[in-house]
């Protein structure tokens, strides 16, 4: 729960498909999971008028999550994890298109970020009301 998040552990990555099925990497695998994100921070990475690469999309992640690269014995904590998988992805995505790959510098800084810190905002407004017994009343109409 979110309401034990204290900003300081690393966070789980996943992408999905159109359908909201979450695909993840972790030492077990590939994993596609339809429940267990219910708390998450969503980082859009396709905009809707993108219609060719959202017809795509379901074909491009689960041919790229049959890769070798993604099997058990290969995941690393620190190297070749959940953010690794994800940004490959994407990578994979934008060379397939003729556009320039991102650094994990780059992604996190461009995308990633502006989420986490708008997410930070609402869990300490969370923790703070939820701390100090208020509770929030909606204003009469004017």
């Amino acid at each position: 729960s979110f309401r034990g998040y204290d900003g300081k552990s690393d966070l789980h990555v996943g992408i999905t498909n159109t359908n909201g099925v979450v695909y993840n990497y972790n030492e077990e695998g590939i994993h596609r999971a339809e429940t267990g994100w219910d708390e998450c921070i969503s980082v859009p990475l396709v905009q809707p008028d993108m219609f060719g690469l959202l017809q795509q999309w379901d074909k491009l992640l689960e041919e790229f999550s049959a890769g070798e690269a993604w099997l058990p014995h290969r995941y690393d904590e620190h190297d070749h994890n959940c953010y690794t998988y994800a940004l490959a992805f994407i990578n994979s995505v934008l060379t397939a298109q003729g556009k320039q790959r991102m650094s994990k510098s780059e992604f996190t800084e461009k995308f990633v970020i502006p989420q986490t810190k708008n997410a930070s905002k609402y869990i300490t407004l969370h923790q703070e009301l939820t701390t100090n017994d208020f509770y929030i009343v909606p204003l009469p109409d004017q």
